[in-house]
């Protein structure tokens, strides 16, 4: 019985190894799952403090922010926020999100620089009323050093419909 297991295992051997080589075939890329975006809260955007620092470029102190540990694990991350839609040029399709009304936001006094987060819109066209309360789907991304743009960026923004 022990010789004839050896035998199969010597032929079963033998047999592939004149087999000719085929191509390998390409292993299937499964895509990967798509994390479900973070419901984001104003309150967690909260998670910042400012001090002021002088900008020579423009000669003024302007809020530099530091950013909390809460909020820096969801940089880079999607995420969705609801809150009231601002224009700020329509030419151009800038819009803001502000977890305020337009007569209670950022730049209107009553509320600070963490209420705002700018809309960089994955598919520009979309035309917004002011104070239209909307949420959006994106990409958080934090913004410490460009002076021209807000603390808060949602890259790749898309309104979410209901």
């Amino acid at each position: 019985m022990h010789r004839l297991l050896i035998a199969l295992f010597v032929v079963s051997l033998s047999a592939t190894a004149f087999r000719p080589l085929s191509p390998a075939l390409p292993t299937p890329v499964s895509a990967a799952p798509t994390a479900e975006p973070v419901k984001l809260s104003w309150e967690a955007l909260r998670d910042v403090t400012f001090k002021k620092k002088w900008y020579a470029e423009e000669s003024v102190y302007m809020l530099y922010p530091t950013f909390g540990a809460g909020i820096q694990k969801l940089n880079g991350k999607a995420v969705e926020l609801t809150g009231y839609v601002l224009p700020v040029d329509l030419e151009t399709n800038t819009y803001v999100l502000s977890a305020f009304p337009f007569s209670a936001c950022f730049f209107c006094g009553g509320a600070g620089p963490e209420s705002v987060v700018s809309l960089k819109f994955k598919k520009a066209g979309k035309k917004f009323k002011t104070d239209e309360r909307r949420t959006f789907r994106g990409t958080l991304k934090l913004n410490a050093d460009n002076i021209y743009e807000l603390n808060y960026i949602l890259s790749d923004a898309e309104m979410i419909e209901g």
